[in-house]
């Protein structure tokens, strides 16, 4: 096994029901440390820079748009295999497809508002890690 780092976003729907505790329990409780965070509003430009991959989607205003309309806490998780731990905590994208005890099972309003990001391989992770943060910035 192979100790990793991934980048954790809590979405604007769960930090507005005020979630990030219960989400971040579910995080350590699993065995996933966070060794940075913080909570920010993205920008418009920041919204549609990280998210530039999806452009050419039918829904990419939405996402920026969603990804802006409140504040987000952006976070680096570390643990072994974290982008594969991470993406079986959050459950599938769409929240009436994810698995029961998952976080966007529990947690999620629709396939946007499903309350969690997280990066989908190391490749990923680390581009995204670095978008939000220096290395600086994380600490284990």
């Amino acid at each position: 096994m192979a100790t990793q780092r991934t980048l954790s976003i809590i979405k604007p729907d769960a930090t507005r029901r005020n979630l990030t505790g219960a989400i971040n329990k579910r995080f350590e409780e699993a065995g996933l440390a966070i060794v940075a965070q913080r909570r920010v509003r993205l920008t418009d430009a920041q919204a549609r820079a990280f998210y530039a991959v999806h452009r050419e989607r039918a829904f990419y205003d939405d996402l920026c748009a969603f990804m802006t309309s409140g504040p987000v806490v952006v976070q680096v998780l570390e643990g072994e295999n974290a982008v594969e731990a991470n993406r079986t905590i959050m459950g599938a994208t769409n929240p009436a497809n994810a698995d029961a005890g998952t976080i966007r099972k529990d947690f999620g309003e629709s396939v946007e508002a499903n309350s969690v990001h997280g990066s989908d391989s190391p490749e990923n992770a680390a581009i995204e890690i670095a978008f939000f943060f220096a290395e600086t910035d994380i600490v284990g």
